[in-house]
C-alpha cells in the first residue's frame, strides 16, 4: 500500500551538505519507491498533493510525525562478518593474523552447521535491523549452504544486503580451507546462480565475489576469480585491504614481484569500481591516486582498526578530499559494536587522532561527514546511490525514524531547541532506543 510522512526529514546531499527539511510530506508507492517531497507542507494541502500520483488520504495514509521524531535514511554497513556476529568483544589487543588463527577461523567453521549458521545469522540480521542498519555488505563463511541460509534470512526479515560466500584456499587450518582451487570457484559461481535465482533482479540481496585477503588466496584462485568478475561485470568485489603492517609484509612476501596490494588485486582484474576494499589503513605511494583513478571504494572500520594490537588510523580525510568513495564498516567480529552510531563516533575521534599526529594536516572529520558516510557515502561505496542513500524521488524509501522522547540515554533536549542541535545529540549520546521505526524498500521491518 503507498503510504506518506508527514515532518522533519534530514539527509545528505553531499559529505560536507546536510539538509534539514521542516514539515515536509514525503509520498511512497506501494512498491517503496519515493514518489515526491514537499517541503514546508501544511497537512492540510496533502490530499492536493496527493491527488497527481492517484492517491487520496484513504489510499496513502499519512504518518504524522511530532515535534520530537525525525525521520533519516536507513544506516549502511560497507564491511561486516555475518559469521563472526557471537565473537563481539572478544580478543582485544591480538595481532590481526593471530587474531584469525586462535579465535576467529573456529567461528566460522561452526557455519558448516545449517542449524548454527541459521541461529547464528538470524540474530545478525535482526541485530543490525535493530540498529537502523538498512544494508549490509557482508562476508559469509566459506561455506555455500550457510552464505545461501544468510540470503534467505536477509529476505525473510527484510535487510537489503550484498553477500559474499568467502574464498580462501591457504594458510588457515586445514579443517578451514576450501579443498582446492577448482571447487572453490565452482561453489562460487553456483553460489552466484544460486541467490539471483532467490531475487532475480537483486530488490534486496545481491552476490558479491569475496576473496578474503590475497594472502588466503592462491594466484590461481585469484586469477579465477578475476574472470568471474569479467564474466559478471555487474557484481560487486568486496576484500581486505592494506588492513595491518604484518598483514602487509606476509603478503608482499607471497607476491615479491608486485610493489604494493593495489597492483596485486588491479593485476588479477580485482579493482573496479564496484570494488569495495576494507580499512585501506596503510597505503604506499601512488596507491590512492590508482583506486581514485578505478573509482573504488573504501569500506573505513575506524572501531577494528583501533581495538587490536595497534591503534591505526587510516587517511580518510585524504580520501575524502581526493574525491574517493567512502562508507563506514562496523567490521563486526573484529569491531566490538554493531551499531553505526558507534562507528560515525569513533571515525570522528580517530581523525581528531589524525589531524593531532600530523599536526593539523587536514581538519578533523564533522559530524555531518560521518553521517554521510553512513548512508549517501556508504550507498556510493555498495554501488546502490542510485537506489538508496537519501531522500530523492525515484530512490527507494530506506528510512529511519527517530525519536528524542523515549526511556534512553540521548542528552536531554529542551523546548525550542534547534533541528540541528538535535540531530547532532542523536548522532553522539543516542542509540537503538532512538530508531523507533526502520523502513527498508518502503516496508516497515522495525
Amino acid at each position: 500500500m503507498a503510504h506518506s510522512f508527514h515532518g522533519t526529514l534530514i539527509h545528505s546531499i553531499s559529505p560536507s551538505t546536510l539538509e534539514i527539511l521542516a514539515n515536509t510530506l514525503i509520498v511512497v508507492s506501494s512498491s517503496g519507491t519515493i514518489l515526491s517531497i514537499h517541503p514546508s507542507t501544511d497537512p492540510d494541502d496533502i490530499p492536493s498533493l496527493l491527488s497527481p500520483h492517484h492517491l487520496t488520504p484513504s489510499t496513502c495514509p499519512t504518518l504524522f510525525l511530532s515535534s520530537s521524531q525525525f525521520l533519516c535514511p536507513g544506516f549502511i554497513d560497507t564491511h561486516t562478518h555475518a559469521p563472526q556476529w557471537s565473537q563481539r568483544g572478544l580478543g582485544r589487543g591480538l595481532p590481526l593474523l593471530a587474531w584469525l588463527e586462535t579465535l576467529t577461523f573456529a567461528n566460522e567453521a561452526k557455519c558448516a552447521s545449517p542449524d548454527h549458521a541459521t541461529k547464528l545469522y538470524t540474530s545478525c540480521v535482526r541485530g543490525g535491523l535493530n540498529q537502523g542498519i538498512t544494508t549490509a555488505c557482508y562476508y559469509g563463511s566459506l561455506h555455500k549452504s550457510a552464505s545461501l541460509i544468510l540470503a534467505r534470512i536477509c529476505l525473510q526479515l527484510g535487510q537489503r544486503a550484498l553477500i559474499g560466500k568467502c574464498n580462501m584456499n591457504r594458510h588457515a587450518p586445514s579443517w578451514y580451507t576450501e579443498s582446492s582451487t577448482d571447487q572453490s570457484l565452482v561453489d562460487t559461481e553456483s553460489f552466484i546462480h544460486e541467490l539471483q535465482a532467490l531475487d532475480p533482479i537483486h530488490n534486496l540481496i545481491t552476490p558479491v565475489l569475496t576473496p578474503r585477503f590475497a594472502i588466503s588466496c592462491s594466484p590461481d584462485l585469484l586469477s579465477g576469480l578475476g574472470d568471474l568478475a569479467r564474466k559478471h561485470p555487474h557484481l560487486p568485489i568486496q576484500t581486505h585491504f592494506n588492513e595491518s603492517r604484518a598483514e602487509i609484509d606476509f603478503t608482499a612476501s607471497l607476491f615479491p614481484t608486485f610493489t604494493s596490494e593495489t597492483e596485486i588485486y588491479e593485476s588479477f582484474h580485482l579493482l573496479t569500481n564496484k570494488s569495495i576494499l576494507a580499512h585501506a589503513i596503510f597505503l604506499k605511494h601512488g596507491e590512492l591516486d590508482r583506486l581514485r583513478q578505478l573509482d573504488c571504494g573504501i569500506a573505513h572500520c575506524p572501531v577494528s582498526n583501533t581495538c587490536m594490537d595497534e591503534y591505526m588510523i587510516a587517511p580518510v580525510r585524504e580520501y575524502l578530499d581526493a574525491g574517493i568513495k567512502v562508507g563506514l564498516g562496523t567490521d563486526c567480529g573484529g569491531g566490538y559494536t554493531s551499531s553505526m552510531l558507534e562507528v560515525m563516533r569513533q571515525a570522528y575521534l580517530v581523525s581528531v587522532a589524525r589531524k593531532t599526529i600530523s599536526q593539523g594536516k587536514g581538519e578533523a572529520l564533522s559530524v555531518d561527514e560521518g553521517f554521510y558516510m553512513a548512508t549517501l557515502g556508504g550507498a556510493r561505496v555498495a554501488g546502490l546511490d542510485a537506489k538508496v542513500g537519501n531522500f530523492v524521488p525515484g530512490k527507494e524509501l530506506d528510512a529511519l525514524l527517530v525519536s528524542v522522547d523515549v526511556d534512553g540515554v540521548m542528552a536531554d533536549v529542551a523546548e525550542g531547541e534547534s533541528r540541528r542541535d538535535v540531530f547532532e545529540k542523536f548522532v553522539m549520546t543516542g542509540d537503538d532506543r532512538n530508531i523507533v521505526g526502520v523502513w527498508v524498500r518502503g516496508k516497515r521491518v522495525k
